[in-house]
């Protein structure tokens, strides 16, 4: 894949998806910075830690003014708590969309001079909630929907030194997703709604990250990559009354 000894910097990398996209870096032989608010519970192997929160601007651009170099970036940091709309005041939403959009936009400004010197990557860590309705999350979807919009632009502008792409990722089992889904039954009846029989692990992402980070994808640019294992079956299909056999 042609990423020894490259230097890849993946925000929120200590734990879940983030953590399956540091170790298939790793495993590709790039030089792995990770940054996040806490460290991780269990030692990376091969991988530096720092901490930053990515919604302090500030920091950001100490954090990558401090680096000697840039190959990649993987804007991974994001997540929300489940909150209906009317649960909350829209401030409290404005924070989910600063952290799921605004952020990795800070991230990928502070980043720039260095990718542009080395011909750079960046990968936005997008969701299948950004393309339709997100019950419950609608400021995540409405923010990883602006983060595959801002993907594209990115790419247009910062051609042809820099490429920019987004993984629409799917549904991932992770340490927690237990509590999302109910345990394993739930884990098992929600797989069952996945074409491909299972929840994503974390290190399917990390290899399509990989991907679109690497040579192999030299001309691919302002692309949405959907990891998801086939998507949604339209639920009309299980609704209908039809002749499964005809």
């Amino acid at each position: 894949m042609g990423l020894d000894g490259k230097v890849v910097v993946v925000t929120g990398g200590t734990r879940g998806v983030g953590a399956g996209v540091t170790r298939a870096f790793a495993e590709a032989g790039a030089q792995v910075v990770v940054c996040a608010r806490r460290p991780p519970e269990l030692p990376l192997p091969g991988v530096e830690f720092r901490s930053l929160d990515v919604r302090d601007p500030d920091a950001v651009r100490a954090f990558f003014g401090a680096l000697p170099r840039l190959d990649v970036l993987v804007n991974n940091a994001g997540g929300t708590p489940y909150r209906r709309l009317t649960d909350a005041d829209a401030e409290r939403h404005a924070r989910v969309i600063e952290l799921n959009l605004v952020a990795p936009l800070t991230a990928s400004l502070a980043a720039y001079e260095h990718l542009e010197r080395s011909r750079g990557s960046v990968v936005m860590i997008g969701s299948v909630s950004g393309g339709r309705p997100s019950p419950g999350s609608a400021a995540y979807g409405a923010a990883k929907a602006g983060l595959e919009n801002l993907a594209r632009s990115m790419a247009v502008e910062w051609a042809p030194r820099v490429r920019v792409n987004t993984l629409v990722v799917g549904m991932v089992r992770t340490e927690l997703s237990h509590l999302h889904y109910g345990g394993e039954d739930g884990i098992a009846a929600v797989s069952g709604t996945v074409p491909l029989g299972r929840l994503a692990e974390p290190a399917d992402i990390g290899a399509a990250a990989v991907f679109l980070a690497s040579d192999a994808a030299a001309y691919i640019s302002g692309a949405s990559l959907h990891v998801h294992g086939g998507g949604e079956k339209p639920a009309f299909l299980d609704a209908a009354t039809v002749n499964k056999e005809a």
